[in-house]
């Protein structure tokens, strides 16, 4: 599958005339004392595909877990979909079509493949469970040939499909994905970014993605934004950002196959 950059077409996503459908803006996040977000802002339009790209440790899955509510922006406001959601508990973010597949990947261990499906699909009641089903084994047919195994033994690819899976569950409007391809191999990443490409084109959800690993996430997304410790330093469409020498340097040298 195909992962070129943007069409000049797409640069219509981030029309500065359209409402964005998650806006970031003036966030601080503290853990304690230390000041992990310096007064981040961010947007995310619907149907885009956005990634935050920057060094281990920059801020980038606070960010993430900052819009899901945990830990709260002690300043600024998140706003989703028009609304303000900057104090809102988790759960009724993640009420709101908001789903994330967090970094580490944190599947439920002991419980089944379908059981972990089983609690992604419980945030709407299970309202379209078997059709949603159906939908992630065909994504990830590996899953498929593995729901009654537990969730703790499958291979650290078909956990990460797994967590996916499970956040696609609840029907997701915006899409939160942190580090889909951390500590896979080489073939795997480019299975779970063409699964990210084809859910956006083909299904039209919105993804905001976190990923170290800058070339394949630059190829994918239509825009991005660099984060230099706690601070959105660069941002851009995604070509635009691979080809700048800065964002080379920094995070393409060296080999990105």
């Amino acid at each position: 599958m195909s992962m070129a950059g943007p069409t000049p077409a797409g640069t219509t996503l981030s029309d500065p005339a359209r409402k964005p459908l998650l806006s970031v803006r003036g966030v601080k996040t503290y853990y304690g004392n230390i000041i992990a977000l310096k007064g981040v802002d961010m947007d995310v339009h619907e149907g885009e595909i956005v990634t935050l790209i920057g060094a281990n440790g920059a801020g980038k899955s606070t960010l993430m877990m900052t819009i899901f509510g945990n830990p709260r922006a002690r300043e600024g406001t998140i706003t989703y979909a028009g609304r303000d959601i900057t104090q809102l508990p988790t759960h009724q973010i993640a009420q709101l079509s908001i789903a994330q597949s967090p970094e580490g990947r944190r599947i439920f261990g002991r419980m089944s493949v379908f059981e972990n499906l089983q609690m992604g699909a419980s945030i709407n009641k299970m309202a379209h469970f078997d059709q949603d089903l159906e939908r992630v084994c065909t994504l990830f047919p590996r899953l498929k040939e593995r729901l009654q195994q537990r969730g703790g033994t499958l291979s650290g690819g078909e956990q990460q499909m797994l967590a996916i899976a499970r956040a696609l569950m609840s029907r997701p409007k915006l899409l939160l994905l942190d580090e889909p391809s951390l500590g896979l191999a080489p073939l795997i990443v480019k299975q779970i970014f063409a699964i990210i490409k084809e859910l956006n084109e083909q299904d039209g959800m919105t993804i905001f993605l976190v990923e170290q690993n800058a070339y394949h996430a630059l190829r994918l997304a239509h825009r991005g934004y660099v984060m230099v410790t706690g601070n959105i330093t660069m941002s851009g469409t995604g070509r635009e950002l691979l080809e700048n020498p800065q964002v080379r340097a920094a995070y393409l040298e060296g080999g990105h196959h």
